[in-house]
């Protein structure tokens, strides 16, 4: 087995959820939370504030042991974004995401995937090793 670093994120936005609960703080703190559990990550802390403003919201903030997973919501337009980066092989992004889609119950997402693992160690190239 390799010695290296092994990172996932998922990240996307919905579209057309619901207002109700795009302004419900304490709603998406308790999501957030879930949603962590649901990949496998430990929370260590989690944040929130709402906007205030026409183009105001909620933004929630999970620090976890393998990273982070972030929420923020636009009322006004019926829009949310969501990214879920973990680290470690027992971790899952993509439940988190699942999770969140369920929950907030979007007419349309779009979703990203970035492998955000080391990538073996092969040498470094001329001009970029270090002493």
């Amino acid at each position: 087995m390799e010695d290296r670093i092994i990172g996932k994120h998922v990240y996307g936005s919905l579209y057309g959820i619901p207002r109700e609960k795009a302004t419900d703080e304490e709603y998406l703190r308790d999501l957030i939370v879930r949603a962590a559990e649901a990949a496998g990550a430990t929370v260590l802390e989690v944040k929130s504030w709402v906007i205030p403003g026409e183009k105001g919201g909620v933004s929630v903030i999970a620090l976890v042991l393998e990273s982070h997973l972030a929420l923020h919501t636009w009322p006004h337009y019926d829009y949310a974004t969501f990214d879920a980066y973990t680290c470690g092989g027992h971790t899952d992004p993509w439940k988190a995401w699942r999770l969140v889609v369920e929950e907030l119950e979007p007419r349309h997402y779009t979703v990203q995937y970035a492998d955000r693992s080391q990538a073996p160690r092969l040498g470094a190239p001329a001009g970029l090793a270090r002493g």
